[in-house]
């Protein structure tokens, strides 16, 4: 059983930056296709970022296009999420997740109910 644990999340400033963590323990993320969603108060989760299982390529929902950056570090076991001139908007509950398998990924990686594993989540808040 894989277990996801997120770091990195708090308070910043409108057109700051964070960089969130997930670290994985008994599984490797380099054997998992990793997303990172969010969840805003009142809003349904969802899709930010997500890189595949050879980390050769990455998605990115349009509205944090250019402004994310998903990477991951086998040695370390860890994905993280760049976050850069972060908006009040991206004030949300970020989660990450790992996909074991799935034929259509490259279709339907940003459908959360693809993915298998997820973690508790992370505070980011922006403020204006």
């Amino acid at each position: 059983q894989v277990q996801l644990v997120e770091s990195g999340g708090g308070l910043v400033q409108a057109e700051g930056s964070l960089r969130l963590s997930c670290t994985a323990s008994g599984g490797t993320v380099s054997s998992y296709a990793m997303g990172w969603f969010r969840q805003a108060p009142g809003k349904e989760r969802e899709f930010v970022a997500t890189i595949n299982w050879s980390g050769g390529s990455t998605y990115y929902a349009d509205s944090v296009e250019g402004r994310f950056h998903i990477s991951r570090d086998n040695a370390k076991n860890t994905v993280y999420l760049e976050m850069n001139s972060l908006k009040p908007e991206d004030t949300a509950v970020y989660y990450c997740a790992a996909l074991i398998f799935y034929e259509n990924y490259y279709t339907d990686y940003a459908n959360a109910n693809i993915y298998d594993y997820w973690g508790q989540g992370t505070q980011v808040t922006v403020s204006s």
